[in-house]
């Protein structure tokens, strides 16, 4: 119907929130260091997380037993909770600030852009250790631009993990077949890049390319910029 149903009042400025997979739970991340947990069906927030920091960024497991909290600042790492209890089971720490996140289906691997890196870092899940930190390959005339990473996702088979490059309006794909992430193709995208997602096939990712108002269509067996679909000024997510 279109129709907007309920509104339930939550904290501050809240960001990218994260469902379980049966509608129950919503983790919403709110700026005042806490992460909401909504009851969806009753309507109402039934635990407030601390993590600190700017809560930010938030994934479910593909089980709907984890959250992956990653708020920004100076926490510099990424919280996991325990969906059943609505506890902190554990921490991954990275180099810098958190920004946006990924992980595996399986949870051994957890991938994070960080403040001050133009490329990723890839931790250990079960060990909790950061273990990889890939900086992108930036031709002579970007490095002398700064930049950030900011856009993360896993393609569907995960064999791949794409990057965007804000400033230099690149995206970045990385195999992440063996031991460590290895960056084997750049992609020009015409302007600033600021999140990408892809089609459940995997056959296709969608960037939101912020400066040109519109999302690049690539084919991801290509690399190839197959279409640009124009939309509202400055998408983001």
């Amino acid at each position: 119907t279109d129709k907007i149903t309920k509104r339930i009042p939550i904290g501050p400025a809240p960001n990218q929130l994260a469902v379980t997979p049966d509608g129950k739970f919503a983790y919403i991340p709110v700026n005042d260091g806490h992460y909401e947990v909504v009851d969806v069906p009753a309507g109402k927030i039934v635990e407030r997380i601390f993590t600190g920091g700017r809560p930010h960024n938030t994934l479910c497991s593909a089980d709907g037993q984890r959250m992956y909290l990653a708020p920004m600042g100076n926490p510099k790492k990424v919280s996991i909770a325990e969906v059943s209890t609505h506890k902190i089971i554990a921490e991954v720490p990275f180099s810098n600030v958190v920004r946006p996140v990924a992980v595996t289906r399986d949870e051994k691997r957890l991938f994070a852009e960080v403040d001050g890196l133009v490329g990723i870092e890839m931790a250990d899940v079960p060990s909790r250790k950061m273990i990889s930190r890939v900086a992108a390959q930036l031709n002579d005339k970007h490095k002398l631009v700064g930049s950030r990473s900011h856009g993360l996702a896993l393609r569907p088979d995960e064999k791949e993990i794409w990057e965007c490059d804000v400033e230099h309006m690149e995206v970045h794909v990385y195999d992440i077949t063996g031991k460590a992430p290895k960056q084997i193709a750049t992609i020009p995208m015409g302007g600033r890049v600021y999140w990408l997602t892809f089609s459940p096939d995997g056959k296709m990712a969608y960037v939101s390319v912020r400066s040109n108002s519109e999302t690049a269509v690539v084919d991801t067996a290509t690399k190839q910029i197959v279409a640009r679909v124009p939309a509202g000024k400055e998408p983001k997510r």
